[in-house]
């Protein structure tokens, strides 16, 4: 009689640690996997919209180049070295 209540106690412990400590922590550790692999997942798309972006940017056409302002000769101003 007492085997019989030992391994019954046995087996509740048993049972305890599997369905209250391994399946919680198998399930968290699949959530943590998933929400990583999740976050990886959009960092990898905002990196390549940023390439795309940058891409984008560097084959938009160049802005005209301003016309060269050809100086006056009345605009010179003579320099002189002031000494004390």
């Amino acid at each position: 009689m007492l085997k019989l209540l030992f391994y019954i106690f046995l087996g509740w412990l048993l049972y305890k640690l599997v369905f209250d400590f391994f399946i919680p922590v198998y399930r968290g550790t699949k959530q943590v996997r998933r929400q990583v692999r999740d976050m990886q997942d959009a960092m990898r798309q905002q990196f390549e919209q940023q390439q795309q972006q940058q891409g984008q940017q560097q084959q938009a056409p160049p802005r005209p180049a301003e016309p060269i302002r050809q100086d006056k000769k009345g605009d010179y101003i003579d320099f002189e070295e002031i000494k004390n």
